[in-house]
């Protein structure tokens, strides 16, 4: 049984966040979807990941990565074998989609295609721009109490 939340009432104290009610409406939508095959995501380290997803039987050719406006997604498609002289078919051949939504500042850094998993690695850059930086505090010279009156009226006569 999915629960459903109403997010409305946040909308009325909140300006500024429709990016990450939409993230959560999303993810509530998600879980529905097919959890095949299994995967991974791990952090390995303060601003580095991996997503680890079994492929067993997948060849290089026939998985896709796309990475889209923060939506990283991974498609896998084989060509369904033929089912004569199987006695037994307990490896899965179907095809999959998996979708991942990536934070702001997080890109694709690597993949890698090893004994039926593949690693995706992700890392977050944040721009110098956006990372924190001390402001230096000056002290203007204050005014001399003597001429301060003359600066005064000498402005208001302008």
């Amino acid at each position: 049984m999915a629960t459903s939340y109403d997010y409305a009432p946040l909308f009325r104290s909140s300006i500024g966040f429709d990016r990450v009610f939409n993230l959560l409406e999303n993810a509530q939508r998600a879980r529905s979807i097919s959890d095949w095959p299994p995967y991974d995501i791990a952090k390995t380290g303060d601003d580095s990941y991996r997503i680890s997803i079994a492929v067993a039987g997948f060849a290089q050719d026939d998985l896709d990565i796309t990475f889209q406006s923060n939506l990283l997604t991974v498609t896998g498609k084989r060509q369904e074998a033929s089912a004569e002289g199987y006695l037994h078919r307990g490896i899965p051949a179907r095809s999959f989609e998996h979708r991942f939504e990536l934070a702001d500042h997080v890109r694709v850094n690597a993949a890698d295609l090893n004994n039926g998993l593949l690693s995706i690695d992700l890392v977050r850059e944040i721009p110098e721009e956006m990372k924190p930086r001390k402001i230096a505090i000056q002290s203007a010279p204050a005014l001399e109490q003597s001429s301060a009156p003359a600066q005064i009226e000498a402005q208001e006569a302008a």
